[in-house]
């Protein structure tokens, strides 16, 4: 049985997951490549941080219907955000990946029958208003196939999350890594058909996209599904694209605005009294 203590640390490391998945924005403006080629090579990296995990864990790799099924969603989840990216604004990209909290309440009740509490229902709408509510001044209408795969993204991760909350931790790295491998596998063809300008700092960007945006978070996400509920793990993952304005503020100078502001209030708010009183609710019938 999980503890309290044990249920702080795990919301701990999705608070620092969150944020260090937030950085992605401002590096990969740095790097002026294609996009599945920065996936695919920040994948490389991220796959060698878990790999060096799992070594020091004793940890053996898995290869069953559950690991690779979840590495499948994660790396689906990887190329539907890039891509989504590329054909929609990133605002899109982002509040639409961000439907994951819904897909996970809705694919929980049905296949898995669980009930929520009407505090999980209540923290996922404000959660869903404020990030809304967060890029109100950039969402688009348009961009009809770029909002249908960013809303794509949202239900892998919502899989992903699923997945890495209902098995063991030698199986969860095991999705990881399977997940990392297969992204590097599809994106590094196209370093050959991009032909992309290698010099040393977009390399260094993209060791740190890996290392630090993508690793680290990767393995925290892992230990937390342990004690955190996927839909927790979801919604304490929606501080990321709160987050990420802020670094383009204070490295590129771009200040966030009214929107963003009450939008950021909103969900930090929410979030922090989910984590506070929403263990003590009722369950919903």
């Amino acid at each position: 049985m999980t503890t309290q203590k044990q249920k702080n640390t795990a919301i701990l490391e999705m608070l620092v997951c969150a944020t260090l998945w937030s950085i992605a924005g401002i590096f990969i403006k740095l790097i002026p490549w294609n996009a599945f080629v920065i996936a695919g090579l920040r994948s490389l990296f991220a796959g060698l941080v878990v790999l060096v995990y799992m070594k020091i864990r004793r940890l053996r790799l898995i290869l069953n219907r559950r690991t690779v099924v979840a590495g499948v969603c994660m790396a689906l989840l990887f190329f539907c955000f890039v891509g989504a990216n590329k054909l929609t604004t990133a605002a899109n990209a982002i509040v639409l990946q961000f439907t994951a909290p819904l897909f996970i309440m809705g694919l929980s009740v049905l296949f898995l029958h669980q009930k929520f509490r009407c505090a999980d229902v209540l923290a996922v709408v404000f959660t869903m208003a404020g990030i809304s509510l967060f890029f109100f001044d950039q969402l688009t209408p348009g961009h009809v196939l770029g909002n249908v795969v960013a809303i794509l993204s949202g239900l892998f991760m919502a899989l992903m999350y699923m997945n890495l909350g209902s098995c063991p931790e030698t199986e969860r790295m095991s999705s990881i890594l399977i997940g990392q491998t297969l992204t590097f596998l599809c994106g590094v063809p196209l370093l050959f058909t991009t032909h992309p300008a290698f010099s040393a700092l977009p390399v260094l960007y993209v060791v740190i996209l890996g290392v630090v945006q993508l690793g680290i978070p990767y393995v925290l996400c892992a230990r937390a599904a342990e004690h955190c509920p996927p839909l927790a793990c979801s919604l304490l993952g929606a501080l990321e694209p709160l987050l990420n304005p802020i670094w383009v503020f204070l490295f590129d100078g771009e200040a966030p605005g009214v929107f963003a502001l009450a939008g950021g209030a909103v969900v930090i708010v929410t979030v922090t009294l989910w984590c506070i009183f929403g263990q003590r609710a009722p369950e919903a019938v």
